[in-house]
């Protein structure tokens, strides 16, 4: 039984790496990697991808940021809107989450994924 336990917690590592070296090189992208990882590679339950997802790129975003060597170049005034709108966002996020089928939810990830993979392509 602790191979077992011992394989997963190693998933689990992997995953969070791909996704922390995503997010700390491209300064975005971990969550969106963090989704398929969980669902597929950690195996872990629909229902909890999501939420899980949002718990674990909070803090590989406040690493990158305090680790990032533009920190001191961080344009605030630009950054504020954002984080201001962001609040409201993830609170009507967070309602209605629970309420949407999560096969709808994926569907929506993948979208986001393909258009901006096409749109930094082009």
């Amino acid at each position: 039984m602790g191979g077992i336990w011992m394989l997963k917690v190693l998933r689990y590592m992997i995953a969070g790496t791909i996704a922390g070296a995503t997010n700390g090189l491209l300064g975005a992208g971990g969550g969106m990697l963090l989704v398929p990882l969980l669902t597929f590679f950690c195996d872990l339950d629909d229902q909890k991808v999501f939420s899980s997802s949002v718990g674990i790129i909070f803090p590989i975003c406040f690493v990158s940021l305090c680790i990032s060597p533009g920190l001191t170049n961080l344009p605030w005034g630009d950054a504020w809107p954002y984080l201001i709108g962001a609040v409201p966002g993830g609170i009507l996020a967070g309602i209605l989450a629970p309420k949407i089928p999560v096969k709808w939810l994926h569907r929506a990830l993948g979208i986001l994924i393909l258009y901006g993979g096409i749109h930094y392509l082009c």
